[in-house]
C-alpha cells in the first residue's frame, strides 16, 4: 500500500524544510527513550501538519525460523491484526475456550495426517471435528475490527511486511489520536489473539500460489536464492514452503511470538506532530506493561565463502527473464 502526502504550506514551512536539511538542527529534534523492559522509541517532532506516522521494526524475519517452520514470521504479521481479548470479540471468554478446543482438534488431526500408517476414515473424522471446531470459534469474530478502529479515527497506510531478517508494522494517524496509538499497539503485542488462524493461514497458501507458484519470475527467484545460499537460512522463502504452511499450527505461531517479540527486539520510530514531554508519559504507561522477557537465540549459522559458480536454468513458457546476483 502506498500513500502520497501532499502538503500546500507557506514559507514557514519552507523555512523548516530547508532547516531540516541541517544535522545539527535536525539531531535537536530527535528524542531516544528506552523503557525499562528493553522496547526502544525513536521519536523526531516535525510539526508541519497535525499528523504523525510511526513505524515498528521487530528484529525477527524467515531467518528465525526452524525447519518445519518456515513462513511463520509472515503468517504472525497476519496474526498480529486479529486483534486482542478486547478487540475483535463478541465475547472473548467463550471464544478463548473455543479456541483452545480448535487447537486440540487440529492437534489430533495434525498427528494421525502425519503418520506413516493415517487411516482414511480416521483422518476425514477427525477433519470433520477440526472444521466444526473452527466454525463455532468462528462464531465470536468481530472482522477487521482493528483495522477499522485504526480508519475511523483518522488512520492511513494500515500495513506491514516481513523479509528475512525484519518484519515491520506501520499507519499514521491524527496527532490528538497520539493515545490511541499507545493503546492499539502496545495492546495487540502484549494480548495478541489467534483467533482465525487456520482459515488466515489458507489466505497465506493462496498468495503463496499467487506470487511464486503461478508466477514464473517469482518462481525463478525463489530458486535463484536457494541455491546461492547453502548453509544461511537466506535460501528458505520468506513467505515459507508450502508443506510448511499446511502444517504449523496455532501452537507453533504462540512459541514464535513468545520467544522473538520481546521489547528488547523491538524499535519504534514516531515521527510528526508530537512532544517528546507528553508522548513518553504515554509510552511508559502503554508499551510498559509489556513484562521483559530474555533475549531471542542469536543466528548461528555462517554462509561458508562461495567457492563456484551457481546457474539456475527455469524452462518456462514465459518472457525470458534474468536475474545475477553476488
Amino acid at each position: 500500500m502506498v500513500v502520497a502526502f501532499v502538503f500546500l504550506t507557506g514559507l514557514s514551512t519552507l523555512a523548516e524544510n530547508a532547516q531540516g536539511q541541517d544535522l545539527a538542527s535536525f539531531e535537536q529534534r530527535v528524542t531516544e527513550h528506552t523503557l525499562p523492559n528493553g522496547w526502544t522509541f525513536i521519536i523526531v517532532e516535525r510539526h508541519v501538519a497535525p499528523v504523525f506516522a510511526f513505524m515498528t521494526r521487530v528484529n525477527v524475519g524467515s531467518v528465525q525460523e526452524g525447519a518445519g517452520v518456515t513462513g511463520l514470521a509472515h503468517m504472525f504479521e497476519h496474526m498480529a491484526f486479529k486483534g486482542t481479548p478486547r478487540i475483535g470479540t463478541t465475547d472473548y471468554q467463550a471464544e478463548k475456550k473455543a479456541l483452545e478446543e480448535l487447537e486440540a482438534a487440529y492437534q489430533a488431526y495434525q498427528q494421525a495426517r502425519l503418520s506413516h500408517r493415517a487411516d482414511p476414515k480416521t483422518l476425514e473424522r477427525l477433519y470433520k471435528i477440526f472444521k466444526e471446531k473452527q466454525k463455532q470459534a468462528s462464531r465470536y469474530v468481530v472482522k477487521n475490527e482493528f483495522g477499522d478502529i485504526v480508519e475511523r479515527e483518522g488512520g492511513v497506510a494500515l500495513n506491514a511486511f516481513t523479509s528475512a531478517d525484519v518484519t515491520g508494522y506501520f499507519y499514521a494517524l491524527p496527532s490528538n489520536k497520539v493515545e490511541l496509538f499507545c493503546y492499539l499497539e502496545s495492546e495487540r503485542f502484549l494480548h495478541p489473539v489467534f483467533r482465525e488462524f487456520y482459515k488466515e493461514r489458507d489466505v497465506v497458501m493462496e498468495e503463496r500460489r499467487l506470487r511464486t507458484e503461478s508466477n514464473p519470475t517469482g518462481r525463478l527467484f525463489e530458486q535463484f536464492v536457494s541455491t546461492a545460499f547453502i548453509a544461511h537460512p537466506y535460501h528458505h522463502p520468506v513467505i515459507g514452503y508450502a508443506s510448511d504452511i499446511q502444517s504449523y499450527t496455532m501452537t507453533d505461531a504462540q512459541k514464535f511470538f513468545e520467544t522473538y517479540y520481546v521489547p528488547s527486539n523491538m524499535v519504534t520510530a514516531i515521527v510528526g506532530d508530537v512532544y517528546p514531554e507528553r508522548l513518553i508519559p504515554l509510552l511508559d504507561q502503554y508499551f510498559g506493561r509489556i513484562p521483559s522477557k530474555p533475549d531471542p537465540p542469536p543466528l548461528r549459522t555462517v554462509e561458508p565463502p562461495a567457492a563456484a559458480e551457481k546457474i539456475v536454468i527455469l524452462r518456462d513458457p514465459a518472457q525470458p527473464f534474468y536475474i545475477e546476483g553476488y
